[in-house]
């Protein structure tokens, strides 16, 4: 266990005297940006993008105001920002019907496009093309690269269904993480077995079902996270109150635990594992590790008790628990910044270090206490033992809650979240009851990669590419050429990721030529064969 107060950066004993100086000093602020209108904006998932910049997803109930640019449809729409390098928005995208529509997890396509997946109130008008299932439905819209929406799904039962996250699988199909009340009823082909059930649905490339699989006992299992294997099958990861009954094979511990189950690529059950100790254990992220296994996070108020052996400083710790590919604990730790300490990322870098994110009740660098608990984002950089590297935190005056800690392509990192605090502290600036707050950190001691001219990603491609340039321009044009020289197409371009439709030519070679105010390039592309 570990404690600190908000502005102190701790490495281990043995390190200290040689590189506290320059450690201390390692993370800088780059930049912090706030997004919003004058009413309310959730933010719920940050993605990195091609082209060195990002896309902001959540929900917001705001109309046009602030820098919002569209109102919303009915309550809370899906709210996109597509953001470049340096925080500046390049588009934004709205998507709702007449009800409340919360947007959850976002991911990259292999078309170089995006994937939305939420939770929906509203029934079939406005942007909303399906008719509701129950409560909540899983709603799901696929977009191309420019944010245009190619197709949209309505997935759910006659009750409740939450929505955790959406993850791209290796046969260009998708895999939907949830929780769902629903008996046997609308698109939900088995019964629940208590309160709220893990509901994991796999979808092909086109959105259609292709098999759903319900985990659970007969009290609370809710699903957070659930990722592709290298055998083809998931890791699934959440919290569970359940006695064993349902299919969950092992009674609770505390008030509530970790579960954790590895299936095949159908969904049957190969193992499952309960974790926890004598008070509330609560997962909420779930990596697998480079090498081999795989790292749980999540907030824990136990003490050292059954598979806990690690004590809390005080309150509600992060907890972080090593397991091989077994699910057997390699090692684990808990790591204390305040009273309640929420973790909600695990990253892992190329050198096997963990980056961590979360939000805190924090405590002020001179040990005194702040007037009230305000909650700030919390970086932690570990080693693969566990032992803490440095930790940041970054906050307002008000309630900063983060969502999402991930690392951009030149290497920095965004701390993306909801902030309800004015301009103090580190924040420059609000615009309404609560916005979307970025923070981009720099590790000065880590090399920035460098940036092809430009590049086709994908390449091979089947039906689209995208021309990610490295660098910024005002103008230019895009041409696409056969191998002999022949010009297929020529458009303008406006934006650092230029989309191309390939979809009408032969498999073949052919040239992107990109030619902007600054300079001028090319690349090869290849089209492959479309895949059955």
């Amino acid at each position: 266990m570990t404690n600190r107060t908000s502005t102190k950066v701790r490495i281990s004993a043995l390190l200290l005297p040689c590189l506290f100086p320059m450690v201390s000093q390692a993370q800088d602020i780059l930049w912090e940006k706030s997004y919003g209108g004058k009413h309310a904006e959730f933010l719920a998932d940050v993605l990195p993008t091609p082209d060195y910049g990002f896309l902001l997803a959540g929900s917001s109930l705001s109309d046009k105001n602030g820098n919002k640019e569209m109102a919303s449809s009915g309550n809370f729409d899906y709210w996109l920002w597509k953001m470049d390098e340096h925080g500046s928005p390049e588009w934004q995208k709205s998507f709702g019907g007449s009800g409340m529509d919360f947007l959850q997890s976002v991911q990259l396509t292999s078309d170089g496009g995006f994937i939305l997946a939420g939770i929906s109130q509203s029934t079939e008008g406005a942007g909303k093309k399906d008719k509701s299932r129950g409560q909540d439905d899983f709603w799901i819209i696929k977009l191309d690269a420019k944010g245009s929406e190619q197709w949209q799904r309505t997935i759910g039962g006659s009750g409740q269904e939450q929505l955790a996250c959406i993850r791209r699988t290796k046969d260009g199909g998708y895999i939907i993480g949830g929780s769902s009340a629903s008996g046997k009823s609308g698109d939900k082909t088995e019964d629940h077995y208590g309160n709220l059930d893990y509901w994991v649905v796999k979808l092909n490339a086109e959105g259609t079902i292709e098999w759903q699989k319900t985990y659970g006992g007969k009290h609370l299992d809710q699903l957070k996270t659930i990722e592709q294997t290298p055998d083809g099958g998931y890791i699934i990861g959440g919290y569970s109150n359940s006695p064993a009954s349902g299919n969950k094979q092992s009674d609770n511990i505390g008030a509530g635990d970790y579960w954790i189950l590895k299936t095949d690529k159908n969904g049957l059950v190969e193992w499952q594992r309960t974790l926890g100790g004598d008070g509330d254990d609560n997962l909420t992220a779930l990596i697998q590790c480079q090498t081999g296994g795989y790292l749980l996070g999540g907030s824990s108020n136990s003490n050292p008790s059954r598979d806990k052996s690690r004590a809390n400083g005080k309150g509600t710790d992060f907890w972080l628990v090593r397991l091989d590919q077994d699910g057997q604990t390699i090692w684990q730790e808990t790591y204390n910044y305040g009273k309640t300490d929420l973790l909600t990322s695990i990253i892992e870098n190329p050198d096997h270090t963990f980056l961590i994110g979360g939000h805190a009740a924090t405590e002020v660098g001179d040990g005194k206490k702040d007037k009230k608990d305000i909650n700030d984002y919390i970086a932690l950089k570990i080693n693969d033992k566990g032992e803490e590297l440095w930790s940041k935190t970054v906050g307002s005056d008000g309630e900063d809650i983060l969502s999402r800690l991930v690392e951009t392509r030149d290497g920095g990192y965004l701390l993306a979240g909801t902030s309800k605090g004015t301009a103090s502290r580190d924040k420059n600036g609000s615009h309404g009851g609560s916005d979307f707050w970025v923070v981009k950190l720099k590790d000065r001691y880590k090399k920035e990669p460098d940036k092809p001219a430009i590049e086709a990603l994908p390449n091979p491609a089947q039906q689209f590419t995208n021309i990610i340039v490295g660098y910024d321009f005002q103008t230019g044009t895009a041409s696409v050429f056969d191998l002999s020289g022949r010009q297929l197409q020529q458009f303008t371009i406006d934006s650092r990721t230029v989309p191309v439709d390939l979809s009408t030519y032969p498999e073949g070679i052919y040239i992107v030529e990109i030619r902007t105010n600054v300079q001028n390039n090319s690349v090869k592309v290849i089209k492959g064969i479309q895949p059955k």
